[in-house]
This record gives structure tokens, sequence and C-alpha cells, in this order.
């Protein structure tokens, strides 16, 4: 049961309940609790606030306690991004591996499962699908978070993501619209401008935001991006063109839009947050996440203060500002709804790990050097490993949506399988002769993420590659650079069940 606003008046506690603001610690402290009870409706959770389920559990129950009907947002992507299991690595593949899987059966069924898991744990939003289409093989955010190149084939698995989620009493949130995939800049960093004409974004871009919306999706997310074909001047979740005139009027959306977080620095450093607030929600925008980066009371006040200040110099109509907060309530009384309409007593499925499965590509040389075998190796590259390997992990630095705290690679699942196995990390420093020297004589698994984007990394495979033709080469990333090595094993994404896929397939018999 939502419990009484207390003594807040109709302006400020529309201006706290268009809010989706972050904290830190594992438990709700004493002035958000506070601020719910006065108007705020949504909370968004991260990293720093996961612990394990049942943490989350106790921590969205205190959150209810003041109002049953709270939005608890999330960032649970599955793949690379993953806030659930931040410190392990995701039980579920991302979006990239279902693309290239292309079943949308099984793309509805890892997110129906990734959806109960968010609903036991009392999320019901989450700030997911990457409904981008990754155009730019560049790109330094999206990649493996984006279902693939086609727009078709990303429309299809947008909508079937969608359906599993919601299908699980979890609203979902398709993202970063009007589309991301074609920046060479990350807008946590910048402002990304994207300069094609209407007609490609039209057949490129919104496709899949298309899709989304008959798909009938609870909420989308705007991007920070500047496109000049749609807006010269403003930014997306900043452009009533784009958000009123595209998204509500042409395309006909009427849920939830809330905006990418506005500490970003494409919104941060041009217009500061307080503007960047009040211009977002005047362009048509119903929520503002903050939080990920600035995560405090005074931040709430101060963005709660910027938008009853601009309704009350006329800046930012009443009548937009109420819109935004009925809709943000109604969102929360549908996942109330559906809370209490559905059971949370299924049983777990490993089906993250049958799609990661069913995502490996595997290509075998077709010879392998002359007396360039290691111990567990084989001439044609064919067999398994035998013996404990060396891998060779190539570390880029993380993109903030991804995050440095959730661990990569293979190694831990290949130690499991073939205990003995050693590692090292090589960074853009590292000499391919510090490789060879820490391999010493087992064999080379070299691990990537992404190495048509790293130039240091391309390099070093090849003189690997030149000493140690066995080497097997596994891409983590997006594998967007031709096979090389003994085999090439691509993933598609870096979660942990992309790792223990692989590990399988390189032990099995």
């Amino acid at each position: 049961m939502t419990t009484l606003t207390r003594g807040t008046d109709t302006l400020t506690r529309d201006a706290l309940t268009v809010l989706q603001p972050g904290f830190t610690g594992t438990s709700a402290p004493e002035w958000l609790l506070r601020r719910i009870g006065e108007g705020l409706c949504s909370v968004g959770l991260f990293g720093r606030n996961v612990a394990d389920p049942e943490q989350l559990a106790a921590l969205t129950a205190q959150l209810r306690a003041e109002r049953g009907e709270v939005l608890v947002a999330i960032d649970e992507e599955g793949g690379d991004v993953t806030r659930l299991e931040v410190r392990t690595g995701s039980s579920f593949p991302g979006n990239h591996a279902l693309g290239a899987v292309d079943d949308t059966g099984l793309t509805r069924d890892v997110a129906r499962e990734l959806g109960r898991r968010l609903a036991a744990c009392g999320v019901n939003l989450n700030w997911a699908p990457s409904a981008d289409v990754n155009s730019n093989p560049d790109n330094p955010v999206i990649g493996v978070r984006s279902f693939g190149v086609d727009p078709a084939l990303v429309a299809r698995h947008t909508a079937a993501y969608i359906d599993g989620m919601q299908a699980a009493g979890v609203a979902a949130c398709a993202k970063h619209f009007p589309g991301h995939g074609d920046t060479a800049v990350d807008s946590h960093h910048a402002l990304p401008r994207i300069d094609v004409g209407l007609d490609v974004l039209r057949e490129r871009e919104l496709v899949p935001f298309r899709a989304a919306i008959a798909a009938g999706t609870k909420a989308l997310m705007s991007a920070h991006i500047l496109l000049p074909a749609l807006d010269a001047e403003h930014p997306a979740t900043l452009s009533p063109r784009i958000l009123t005139g595209l998204l509500r009027e042409e395309l006909g959306y009427d849920g939830l839009i809330v905006t990418d977080a506005v500490e970003m620095q494409a919104i941060a450093a041009n217009y500061g947050i307080e503007r960047g607030s009040v211009l977002a929600i005047a362009a048509g925008a119903d929520a503002l996440c903050v939080g990920g980066g600035l995560a405090d009371e005074d931040t709430v006040l101060r963005l709660r203060d910027a938008l009853v200040a601009a309704v009350r110099s006329g800046e930012l109509p009443e009548q937009r500002l109420a819109e935004a907060a009925a809709r943000v309530r109604a969102l929360g009384e549908w996942t109330a709804t559906e809370a209490a309409a559905r059971s949370s007593t299924t049983l777990a499925s490993d089906i993250g790990l049958v799609a990661a499965r069913r995502a490996l590509t595997l290509t075998r040389a077709e010879r392998v050097g002359e007396g360039a075998v290691a111990d567990g190796g084989v001439a044609d590259g064919g067999a398994p490993l035998t013996a404990a390997p060396f891998v060779a992990a190539f570390t880029p630095m993380a993109n903030i949506a991804v995050g440095s705290e959730t661990p990569w690679g293979i190694a831990a699942e290949l130690a499991r399988l073939l205990p003995g196995t050693e590692t090292g990390t090589f960074s853009p420093e590292s000499t391919p002769a510090s490789v060879l020297e820490a391999a010493g004589d087992r064999r080379v698994v070299a691990v990537v993420r992404d190495a048509h984007r790293h130039a240091w990394m391309s390099s070093a495979l090849d003189a690997l590659l030149a000493a140690r033709p066995d080497t097997v080469v596994v891409e983590m990333g997006v594998p967007q650079a031709p096979p090389r090595g003994a085999l090439h094993i691509a993933t598609h994404g870096a979660a942990r069940v992309c790792a223990l896929a692989a590990a399988e397939a390189l032990t099995a018999a």
C-alpha cells in the first residue's frame, strides 16, 4: 500500500516523483526513506547496492515499506553489463550473443528468466534492453550490448526481449533513443554526434524502437546524442522535436520516457545537471535518471528545487511536470499489479548457459606450423586442450557502462576444468616477449576483447602467433577482426557464462 505523502505540496511532490536517484550502501539510507515518504517514487540501483539476492530482496522490501508502488530500477542487461552479478560476471549472455544465435524464442526465454530473478529480488524496472544498431564497429560504448548491425535483426530481438522481461512482471526500458550505435564517442565522457540523413535514421536507428513500441515496452530511455537531421541544437534528451515531436507524436509512444543519467558529461559538462534536468522534462521526458556517479541527498534536493523553480518562473509548464509525474506513478501501479498477479515459485533455469553455448563460433586453422606445438596442443589445432595452458588476457580499459568491477576472461573457468592453468594480464605496455616468457612451454590461450578497436592488441596477437602458431584465440568482444590462431572462438560477449561455454569448448573431447 502507498503511504500518505508527508508534508509536501503538489508541485514539490511532482518534482520528487520524476527523479530516479541512486544512493550508496546495501541498505536504504534514512534520507532516501524520508524522501520516498515525501513523494519520491523511483530509486535506481547500481552494483554498489548489491551484495547477494537475499540482501537485495531485503533492501527492496525496506523501500516498499515506505511506498508499496515504488519503482526499483536497475541496469541489468545481462552479458557485460550486470549489477546483480557485478562481482562474478553474469549468468546470462548479452545481446550480441543472442543476436548471433538469432532465435527470438531463445531471446524471449533468456529475458524472462532474467526478469524472474529480478522480480524475485523486488526489482520491477530494468533499464534494458539496448535497442541500438551497432552500425559503427568502433563504437566504444555499445558494441556487444547491441543485438547486431542489421536493423531488422535488432528489432525482432528487441521485441522478444521486451516480451520476455515484461512476462516476468518487470517493466522493460528500450534504450538509447533514437539510437546510440553509430557513435565514436562515449556519452559518459562527451557529447556524441551522428551526422546522417533523416532517411538513414528512419531505416536504421528507428527500426528497433518502432518494434519496441509495438511490443508494448513500458519505458524508453533517451540518449545524450546530437542528431542534426532531427535537431541541430539540442541532444535527444533535451530535444522537444525528438522526444515530443518524433517519439510521442509521430511514433505514437505513450509510455514512460526516462533519461540516461543526467550527470553524464554529455549533459553535465554542456548544461549542468540542474539546467539539463529542467530542459529534459520540458522536452518531454518523464523521469530523470541520476545517481550512477552522484548518489546523495544533496543531488536530489538540487534537482527537485531546480524543477520547482522552473515551474514558478514559467520556464517549465506545471502541467508538463504533472503529466510526467503521472506517468511515473502509473508505471508504479502497473508493476505493483503485475507483482501481485505472479508467483515467484518458478524453478530457476540454466537458459543462460544454453544460450551462451549456442552463441559460440569456432574457427579452426587448416594447419599449424611445424615444431610450434606446446604441451597439450596438436599440430592440426583441432584437438581439445588436455593439459593446463597459459591464459594471456589482453585487457583494454572497460567503458563506464560495463565498469571495472566485473571480472572477465576464461582463466577461472579453464582452471576449474584444467587445474594448474596459469594466467597473466597484459596491457599496451606489455611486450610479446613477456607473454612468451610467462607461458613457458605451456600452450597459450590469448583472450581479447574487441581486438579490431585496439591496435596494440592486434600487434601483440600478430607477434604471438608468429612465435607460437598453436595459440588459441578467444575473442570476447565484437568479432570484427578476421579469425586467427590454431583455434579461434568468438563468444560474442564477456559474461561469465560465455567464458564457461568457451572453456567447455576448449576442453571438450
